[in-house]
């Protein structure tokens, strides 16, 4: 087949195609309560469908697995992990308070980017009251209460 070359250099899947680089999806989005996973309340992990893995197991993506969401309705967007892969196909379970930050309600939709973000070297907390002050070791409640968070956004609470 003469006039016919096929380079299978970096980016390319070896199929011809270039490889994808970024996972990007819209997905109606519904609180964890919807899915019976209610106690993910306290924290920032999301539940996404296993369509979702199938992709991101086919790019090369960081670990611990991070994503943009964001609200082009709203534009609003925040930062998270992901817990499992069980949501029901066109559809992402995140925590309630996370679609509180994000301004949108029960079936909204939501484009999901996986990210790469900077590993922080410092965050300043300010105590919402005084009576944190009092706590006899606050820096283990508070190490203790970021357990169950894989990031943080910065500018928001």
């Amino acid at each position: 087949m003469s006039g016919w070359s096929f380079t299978f250099g970096p980016g390319y899947n070896g199929g011809g195609f270039p490889a994808q680089r970024r996972f990007e999806e819209q997905y109606h989005c519904y609180s964890v309560a919807h899915a019976d996973k209610a106690h993910l309340e306290g924290g920032d992990k999301i539940l996404l469908p296993p369509s979702a893995f199938d992709s991101l197991a086919r790019m090369s993506v960081e670990y611990p697995m991070l994503f943009r969401l964001e609200s082009s309705q709203h534009g609003t967007a925040t930062h998270c992990g992901v817990l499992e892969f069980t949501a029901q196909e066109g559809y992402c379970n995140i925590p309630f308070w996370m679609m509180q930050n994000l301004l949108i309600e029960e079936g909204s939709i939501l484009t999901i980017t996986n990210v790469s973000l900077p590993k922080a070297s410092f965050v300043k907390l300010q105590p919402q009251h005084v009576d944190f002050l009092e706590i006899s070791n606050p820096r283990a409640v508070l190490e203790h209460a970021l357990r169950s968070y894989s990031c943080v956004t910065k500018g928001k609470f």
